[in-house]
């Protein structure tokens, strides 16, 4: 008898205070697993944020980050000023603002499609196909388009035209936008495709009987079930509309079409690396990462208001 009460006796939940001490007890075991962590986040992360005195100094390798004269913001104020920081400005928003208003959306509408193929074998085989552009490196991607739009290449022959696309600074912004859709959407939406297998075949089951089209059912059954990951994913490429990348931009870009391609990142690079001037060029970063921050807070506080307090 005695032993059959203690076989139903209920199990007692286990609390933070328990926690916390057992936590405490085992502590050096829980910092010889996060040390490897810790180390290579401080010297990678933090320990580099050291180099930001840079944008405020008037930088000397001789006499080092520490014994360099102070300028201030000097350097903020001369690229402020700078006839150039419009133009530059205008076309680091412009493609990132464009590549998320028609980039965003393709995964979504990819991995919608992909649900709806119900043969398993067919479905993987399309996956393939999609997923594999995003293992071609930017360099890569960037020889690729240069081939294809070359004055004898495919596209011109096709054409029965011999336009150099390369040189046209209308043509960058469309060229820049459609291969960064073409590499990165498949893989994108490897994250609606695995949280769309958790939507409600019930559900979905209901929609179809109530005589609901196939519209209805991506719209009411679908999309909710993958309502927090959009989100998130928006704030976070909201949040990085001015951390274009540099390798791709600075890969396509040419004598001629430097009106449109020339962004921060190239900037940076041209006047710290190439013209030697790191005090500016850190400068001009630092503004591009604080604007960064600036618009990540927005965006998540519009997403906040309009989603019912949820953000990220």
């Amino acid at each position: 008898m005695k032993r059959m009460q203690n076989q139903t006796m209920p199990v007692k939940k286990q609390t933070w205070r328990d926690k916390a001490t057992y936590v405490k007890k085992n502590w050096q075991l829980y910092l010889f697993f996060l040390m490897p962590g810790l180390l290579l986040t401080i010297i990678f992360k933090y320990l580099p944020m050291g180099g930001l005195l840079i944008a405020f100094e008037d930088y000397n390798v001789i006499k080092g980050v520490l014994g360099s004269p102070w300028v201030g913001l000097e350097y903020f104020r001369r690229f402020l000023s700078s006839p150039d920081f419009m133009n530059y400005l205008l076309n680091t928003l412009k493609l990132s603002i464009y590549g998320l208003l028609w980039g965003f959306p393709v995964p979504i509408i990819l991995a919608l499609l992909l649900n709806r193929i119900r043969r398993t074998g067919v479905k993987k085989k399309v996956q393939l196909l999609v997923y594999m552009p995003n293992f071609i490196s930017v360099i890569v991607l960037c020889g690729m388009v240069r081939m294809l739009l070359s004055p004898v290449g495919p596209l011109n022959k096709l054409l029965g035209i011999s336009t150099n696309w390369m040189t046209m600074p209308s043509a960058f912004r469309t060229i820049y936008i459609a291969s960064g859709i073409w590499q990165t959407a498949g893989w994108a939406s490897i994250m609606y495709t695995a949280a769309l297998s958790n939507a409600s075949k019930e559900l979905e089951e209901a929609a179809i009987m109530d005589g609901a089209n196939l519209l209805q059912q991506i719209w009411y059954v679908e999309l909710p079930a993958i309502k927090n990951i959009i989100v998130i994913q928006f704030i976070l490429q909201a949040g990085n509309i001015m951390s274009i990348g540099f390798e791709k931009a600075y890969a396509l870009q040419t004598d001629m079409n430097l009106p449109a391609s020339e962004i921060l990142s190239t900037y940076v690079y041209r006047i710290g690396l190439l013209n030697g001037d790191y005090g500016y060029s850190t400068a001009v970063g630092l503004f591009n990462s604080v604007v960064n921050v600036i618009l990540l807070v927005f965006v998540n506080w519009v997403v906040k208001k309009l989603n019912d307090g949820e953000g990220l």
